[in-house]
């Protein structure tokens, strides 16, 4: 078998010697995945097991960096010299295939991977026009991670299940010096899922237009999910012009007097990191819905596979996706990394681990933004972070959602460069 582990040019791992018998009739799929999605362990295990199963293929993967990855794959795309499975970012699929540089692989995904199955915030932004180009490999999202310390403090014995209850807890929580919830003004993928849940939508795409989109925070429901976000910030002290990340929500969770924030489970370790004192003091609870009946929507993040149109060994490239998105590798994954399978009936492999369990109920009811090809360009001077600020500030909140819509709008015309 032979392992070789890559970061660009450079082996970060020998291999391990050739099947016997392997000679020329040996073929080698390369496989670009990006650094920390999966450990060096994970990634040996695979290898091993999956030249052994296929005898007459090498696995080459090679690790990528996030930063620049855009460009380096739309190169690699355009290459007759590259890789032949890519591990992308789910909202990143469309702009690739409109650049025509991937293998459509609807039929491997009806007819072998179980596509009914898979979560729709990974598989629905690798569908472009009605085919699929993206295989959902691994997800993420956000939960509440909460103080436990805090809340028995409060009388509250057990997570809400409702908007409405989160609300009343959150008030309750919100006295004696302390804050309910920190959550900053900017945070627009929270912002996504209370929109989702009323209905709406951060963008519309025209019936029958394939790529005509326009914004839609302006409509009736769109304009609930920010006023439910506006009634939940305004419980706690979170910066009304910043986002998560300004300052770093875990530091402020750190120091013991906020008993909630939106997050995704894995920062549990830099809060315990910060203040050692707070192991053992964090629960988890899924982001409340309009009903008990099931979770809140959330943005889910995560990473699809896609087969590079050039490849020259589409076979042997199917092969290592259907290997890494089936059942046995998709259970070993969740384990070792605390990700969310890619599929719904693979909940159970992360039961037993509690942040990752609430963060599993979540993602069965997770979106992605909009499938435009132009979506960066949105994200890249965010108008929806600008408009939640100024709403949270006193403006208008019809009068600042239109000028947000508009400004989507411009940003997703198909017709400018």
């Amino acid at each position: 078998m032979s392992l070789t582990l890559v970061l660009a040019a450079s082996a970060l791992l020998p291999g391990c010697g050739a099947l016997p018998g392997g000679g020329d009739d040996r073929r080698t799929v390369t496989v670009w995945l990006m650094r920390g999605s999966a450990s060096p362990e994970f990634l040996k295990r695979f290898t091993t097991d999956f030249e052994k199963q296929n005898g007459d293929l090498d696995l080459e993967i090679r690790l990528q960096e996030w930063t620049g990855i855009g460009d380096k794959v739309k190169a690699a795309l355009k290459s007759d010299d590259g890789p032949d499975v890519i591990e992308v970012g789910n909202t990143q699929v469309a702009q690739y295939v409109d650049e025509g540089g991937l293998y459509d692989l609807t039929l491997e995904s009806a007819r072998d991977l179980g596509m009914k199955d898979w979560l729709p915030g990974l598989a629905e932004p690798g569908r472009y026009n009605g085919s699929q180009y993206g295989i959902p490999w691994y997800a993420a999202n956000r939960v509440v991670i909460y103080n436990k310390d805090l809340f028995a403090r409060a009388g509250i014995e057990e997570p809400p299940k409702t908007r409405a209850q989160w609300l009343d807890l959150t008030e309750r929580l919100n006295s004696g010096g302390g804050q309910g919830i920190y959550l900053a003004g900017q945070d627009w993928y929270t912002l996504a899922g209370f929109i989702w849940d009323e209905g709406g939508e951060l963008a519309t795409e025209a019936k029958g237009s394939r790529g005509v989109w326009t914004g839609s925070l302006h409509q009736p429901a769109a304009l609930r999910g920010m006023e439910f976000y506006r009634q939940l910030q305004a419980l706690g002290e979170g910066p009304r012009d910043a986002d998560e990340e300004h300052p770093p929500q875990a530091g402020v969770f750190a120091e013991g007097d906020v008993a909630q924030i939106v997050a995704v489970p894995g920062t549990a370790r830099a809060i315990e990191e910060a203040n050692p004192k707070m192991k053992g003091k964090l629960g988890y609870f899924p982001i409340p819905g309009k009903t008990a009946a099931k979770p809140g929507a959330v943005f889910t993040g995560g990473s699809d596979l896609v087969v590079r149109g050039k490849t020259d060994d589409r076979a042997g490239a199917v092969a290592v996706i259907e290997a890494l998105a089936g059942k046995k590798w998709q259970k070993d994954l969740a384990r070792t990394m605390n990700y969310v399978p890619n599929k719904t009936t693979l909940a159970s492999a992360v039961s037993d681990e509690d942040g990752v369990a609430a963060m599993a109920a979540g993602a069965a009811r997770g979106r992605a933004t909009p499938a435009s090809p132009k979506w960066a360009a949105v994200e890249a001077d965010n108008p929806i972070k600008a408009y939640m600020s100024k709403v949270l500030a006193g403006g208008d909140p019809a009068t600042e959602a239109k000028a947000a819509s508009r400004r989507i709008t411009k940003e997703l015309d198909v017709s400018t460069p």
